[in-house]
């Protein structure tokens, strides 16, 4: 896990490494699993194992399970060297926070 900012939320989040990210994508699984199995259970309730593990690993209490799938450190690229937020990719060239065009 590491603190780093994400495009989406607008803000730095707490992400998952490759292997806790393979748990989480698990518990994913397992919560529409659920859906199939008690449609009328409150999602929040389908998706309770992967946001108890995603606070358990974090710290930090997320309410959204689609939120937790796009917070994991390989879907970003490296931090910018000018304003260290990541590029939103790993072949990105153009930081669009600060305008940084990166040469790889």
């Amino acid at each position: 896990m590491k603190i780093r900012y994400c495009w989406r939320c607008k803000m730095d989040v707490p992400m998952l490494d490759s292997e806790e990210g393979k748990i989480a994508s698990k518990l994913l699984a397992e919560g529409f699993q659920e859906i199939k199995k008690q449609a009328k259970t409150p999602l929040s309730e389908n998706f309770r194992k992967l946001l108890d593990y995603y606070k358990e690993i974090t710290g930090y209490e997320e309410t959204n399970h689609n939120a937790i799938m796009h917070h994991f450190i390989d879907m970003y690229g490296p931090d910018c060297e000018n304003c260290g937020k990541p590029y939103r990719t790993e072949t990105a060239t153009f930081c669009p926070k600060c305008g940084n065009k990166r040469k790889i």
